[in-house]
C-alpha cells in the first residue's frame, strides 16, 4: 500500500488531478476562506476589530499608553509589543489559561511574530515615547490563528494611530505600507492555500506568509513536518499565498473606509 501511494504521489499526472479536485469544505486548492474584518469591535481600546477568516475568529484590540520599555526611554521614538491568547472556549477541548506572569512557549512566538511583523509597518519615531499595545485574542480556533491575528491586528494598528492624529497628538500617520498574513502549506502531496484546522493537523508542510500588498515578504515561516519539499513546491506555495491575500488586503481597506492609511491632509 505504501509503494501504491510513493507511485502515485511520484506521478505528475495524479499529481496535477490533485491539484484540481475540490477539497474538504469544496474549496479550490488556491482559494482562501472568506474573511470578514468587523471594525471598532470594543468601545474602549483607540484600535479593535473581529476578524472571522473562514471559522476562525479573533479580537485585536491596539491600546496607546504614554511612556515607553526602560530601554527606549528618552530616545524620542515609540515601542510597538504583542500578545496573544487562545480563549478557553476557543478549541475542541478546553484551553487552559496559562497561569499569573506565564506564557506558553507557542504563544510566545506568535506574538512575537505579531509585533515584529507590525513593526516592519511602522514608524515609530513619528509617536513620541508612547507604548502601543496589540492584543489578539482567538475565541474560535479552525487553523491560521497567527496569520488571521496578523491581518486583524494590522486594522486595529490603523485605527490607533489615527485617534492620535486626530486628536493632535502626532502631525503624521506613521504607516508605511499595507500588512497581511496568511497560511499555506503541503497536504497529501496536494499543495493548498489557507488551511483549516483539518488541513493544518495532517500538513506535510506548513508554512505561513507575512506580505505587503506590493509583495514585498516581512517574513516567511516553512517547516516541512514530514519530508523535504522542493524549490518548485515553495515557488508554488508563494505564488498562492500572493494571490489569496489580494481578497484580504481588500478587506482591511473596506474595514478602515475613507482612506487606507493617510489622510489626504497628513502628507
Amino acid at each position: 500500500m505504501n509503494s501504491l501511494k510513493s507511485s502515485l504521489a511520484d506521478n505528475k499526472d495524479f499529481q496535477n488531478l490533485m491539484q484540481v479536485l475540490p477539497r474538504e469544505d469544496g474549496r479550490k486548492v488556491d482559494e482562501p476562506r472568506t474573511i470578514s474584518i468587523t471594525p471598532k469591535y470594543t468601545m474602549h481600546a483607540q484600535g479593535s476589530v473581529f476578524v472571522e477568516v473562514g471559522n476562525t475568529k479573533v479580537i485585536c484590540t491596539a491600546f496607546i499608553e504614554d511612556g515607553v520599555p526602560h530601554f527606549m526611554r528618552g530616545t524620542k521614538s515609540g515601542w510597538l509589543t504583542a500578545e496573544y491568547g487562545m480563549l478557553p472556549g476557543s478549541t475542541a477541548t478546553r484551553k487552559k489559561r496559562p497561569g499569573q506572569g506565564k506564557t506558553d512557549g507557542r504563544a510566545q512566538e506568535i506574538q512575537r511574530l505579531i509585533g515584529r511583523s507590525l513593526r516592519a509597518i511602522i514608524d515609530l519615531s513619528k509617536i513620541g515615547e508612547r507604548t502601543i499595545w496589540i492584543d489578539c485574542d482567538v475565541t474560535q480556533a479552525d487553523g491560521g490563528t497567527r496569520t488571521a491575528s496578523i491581518t486583524g491586528a494590522f486594522v486595529a494598528l490603523v485605527f490607533a494611530v489615527r485617534h492620535l492624529y486626530e486628536n493632535k497628538k502626532i502631525k503624521h500617520i506613521p504607516i508605511t505600507q499595507q500588512l497581511a498574513a496568511i497560511s499555506v502549506g503541503v497536504v497529501n502531496d496536494r499543495t493548498l492555500l489557507d488551511l483549516q484546522y483539518t488541513e493544518d493537523r495532517d500538513a506535510e508542510v506548513d508554512m505561513n506568509v507575512v506580505m505587503l500588498d506590493d509583495q514585498s515578504l516581512i517574513e516567511v515561516q516553512g517547516t516541512a513536518e514530514g519530508k523535504p519539499f522542493s524549490r518548485e513546491q515553495f515557488n508554488l506555495m508563494m505564488d498562492y499565498a500572493e494571490k489569496g491575500l489580494k481578497p484580504y488586503f481588500d478587506a482591511q481597506k473596506a474595514a478602515l473606509g475613507g482612506y487606507l492609511i493617510k489622510p489626504a491632509d497628513s502628507q
